[in-house]
């Protein structure tokens, strides 16, 4: 298992009448509802929105000076750069700058610091060299408020910076600029201070422009990639943006984004979020991490479509190479780990990792261990390292206890990085498995579902068609994460060489087919034929022209019936759709009054293995509710302990005069 703990929501999810009647799929409805959209005019707003969720860009603080003062470099056509980040909302976020002010005729140049050799953000030493080449005014996109010191160089050499970022500036002082621009500065009140660096970058040209009508056509394909790269909240303004951004992308792409669509052999299907996370996100990111940043951006600059396939295939090339190198750099680590205590954070170091995957590799290796991981790449005395937490651990605080073997860090409670010197690593990890020990993790995460399915019928092909409807999602506007409980594991298939699995389930009479990556059969914590929970996100799959429902597995459990055998104990039954595969014949009533030789105390969460060989918890508490109504036992439920005591001398009876038995084979029939 994969989640420490799931919460569950017992009670049937609500399906609105008025969605309903307003023509949403029952499935839809149920999952607006819990996202707090109970009308249609609610759904509706939410669903499709309008040009009425962009802000007035004027209400950014400091947009009307930096609009001044780029206006002013427009009409004297100056020497500008604009400066970016190696990321991909910072390198979309310098392609829309860049390509709009050279279509103002800006000689404009495009500068994305070498991540490996500059590192993150503005540097003095890319400042002088720009003054060196005549540029007089820096735009900063997706980095630079806290860039004080390069701005002061700037300001001594004669030059204007202008800062646009999403960064949160925190207490720190404010660069002195002739204008910043971020939605997360003090006093700011403009509303989406969720913006991503492409967000601020194309409010400034909405800004330039007096209009956002334009800006959205020539550059929400940029807007849209950058904000769901950069897990943005994809709702109000965002999702707008995203969601005309994408619908440009599939109706006519710049030919940067069709030649990498064409190579990633996704051209002629739909571009979704997902598309952008797990597809094209990557690959323009491959190039920040090995330091040749301006291929992806000059892919997606380019309007030559032979120079567009040229750049495609040689990004999709420094793609498999990073694939290779985390490959290589996560089995050394793996290894390297096994000779670290368990109870501590993974501290690991080398001088020959790649520093600009290092922080992915981290990131597997937390996952795989369950701990937070730091790996360090030394450059002869001196090691820069790639943080990831687990489990909530605040890793800021952690390194912040440990500071006195640090020679800088900074990020946040998650993700950070860090600088040290060599002599220090020992003593380093050491102070962090320590504090680690005093503030332990919560250790695995916890799944929340959303909704869990009583009734497979939800699971219909038009049902999970219309979940469609609630793209683009991600942060903020999830998948919709659902289960089902009292499903039977009907056989696991290894496929793509054994590192994932096809699963059939079935509940209910009803059918699935599931997929479940990057999980291998023997990690598999159940066995084919037995019962399960299920978390997964229903999905649409077409094979040889054939469409069906799949279940895409997040996870699955030995069945948990704890709170189905709670529901029947107290309430006398439940759902049909949780029993009917559970209605008890007359051998099994045989089996549980055999169990029954004497009274009996057994509390809920050890059903399972106390009840009779191979019964199901579930038909257990229903046997023992319906010998309950005919007198033969007398049953108590108390702080989730039953306790069971056969009636002596009872009188003969008969099962059928039962009528929840009665009800209990009609249900099983009518579903």
């Amino acid at each position: 298992m994969k989640y420490r703990d799931w919460k569950i929501p017992y009670d049937p999810p609500e399906i609105p009448e008025a969605l309903v009647q307003a023509g949403y799929a029952p499935l839809l409805a149920a999952l607006l509802a819990t996202r707090g959209m109970r009308t249609p005019a609610e759904a509706d707003s939410f669903l499709h929105g309008s040009a009425a969720l962009l802000p007035d860009p004027m209400l950014l603080l400091g947009m009307e000076r930096a609009a001044a003062r780029i206006r002013r470099a427009i009409e004297t056509k100056e020497s500008v750069a604009v400066f970016g980040d190696y990321d991909v909302d910072g390198i979309t976020s310098t392609c829309l700058l860049t390509d709009y002010l050279r279509r103002q005729g800006v000689p404009c140049r495009a500068y994305i610091p070498d991540r490996i050799l500059e590192g993150y953000g503005l540097n003095c030493a890319a400042v002088t060299a720009l003054h060196e080449a005549g540029v007089s005014l820096i735009i900063s996109v997706d980095c630079g408020i806290t860039a004080i010191e390069e701005t002061a160089l700037a300001n001594r050499l004669g030059m204007d910076m202008v800062i646009t970022d999403h960064h949160e500036c925190g207490e720190q002082a404010i660069p002195d600029a002739v204008a910043v621009v971020d939605p997360k500065q003090p006093g700011e009140r403009y509303p989406n201070h969720g913006l991503a660096g492409v967000g601020v970058a194309f409010k400034l040209v909405c800004a330039l422009e007096g209009d956002s009508a334009l800006p959205l056509r020539e550059y929400g394909d940029l807007v849209a990639i950058g904000t769901v790269a950069d897990v943005m909240p994809l709702v109000g303004e965002n999702r707008y943006l995203v969601a005309e951004g994408l619908a440009q992308i599939n109706r006519a792409p710049r030919p940067g984004l069709r030649a990498l669509l064409a190579e990633c052999g996704a051209l002629d299907k739909p571009v979704t979020a997902t598309t952008v996370g797990f597809t094209l996100a990557p690959r323009i990111n491959a190039a920040g991490r090995l330091g040749q940043t301006m291929v992806a951006a000059q892919l997606l600059l380019t309007h030559d479509d032979a120079e567009a396939d040229q750049l495609a295939a040689g990004l999709c090339t420094l793609n498999r190479e990073r694939q290779a190198l985390e490959q290589q750099i996560w089995e050394e680590a793996s290894l390297l780990a096994g000779r670290y205590p368990a109870e501590s954070p993974l501290v690991l170091a080398s001088d020959e990792w790649h520093q600009g995957v290092i922080g992915i590799a981290a990131s597997r290796l937390s996952e795989t261990f369950h701990l937070p991981a730091i790996m360090i790449r030394f450059d002869g005395e001196r090691g820069k390292g790639s943080c990831r937490s687990f489990g909530g651990f605040n890793l800021y605080n952690a390194l912040a206890a440990c500071s006195e073997y640090l020679e800088g860090f900074g990020g946040h409670a998650l993700a950070a990085g860090l600088t040290i010197r060599r002599e220090n690593i020992d003593r380093f990890r050491e102070a962090l498995g320590a504090y680690y020990r005093s503030n332990p993790s919560d250790g695995l995460p916890e799944l929340e579902c959303e909704a869990r399915i009583a009734d497979p019928r939800l699971l219909s092909m038009e049902n999970v068609a219309a979940l469609q409807r609630l793209e683009p999602c991600g942060s903020g506007n999830p998948k919709p994460q659902l289960c089902m409980t009292g499903v039977r594991l009907v056989n696991v298939t290894p496929i793509g060489g054994g590192r994932h699995l096809r699963l059939h389930v079935t509940k209910a009479g009803y059918h699935f087919e599931c997929i479940f990556f990057s999980c291998t059969a023997a990690e598999l914590p159940v066995r084919a034929g037995e019962w399960i929970d299920l978390a997964f996100c229903p999905q649409l799959n077409e094979f040889r022209g054939r469409h069906s429902v799949q279940l895409l597995v997040t996870d699955l459990r030995p069945g948990e019936a704890r709170a189905l055998c709670r529901a029947i104990l107290t309430h006398g039954s439940v759902s049909a759709w949780d029993t009917t595969d559970f209605c008890p014949i007359r051998t099994d009533f045989v089996r549980v009054w055999r169990w029954l030789s004497a009274p009996r105390s057994v509390a809920l969460d050890e059903l399972s293995a106390r009840a009779p060989m191979g019964m199901h918890p579930v038909k257990l508490c229903l046997c023992l509710m319906v010998m309950a109504e005919l007198g033969l036992v007398r049953t108590r439920l108390a702080d989730d302990v039953l306790s069971v005591v056969p009636v002596p001398d009872c009188p003969k009876v008969e099962l059928t005069d039962s009528r929840l038995l009665q009800q209990l084979r009609k249900d099983r029939h009518t579903v």
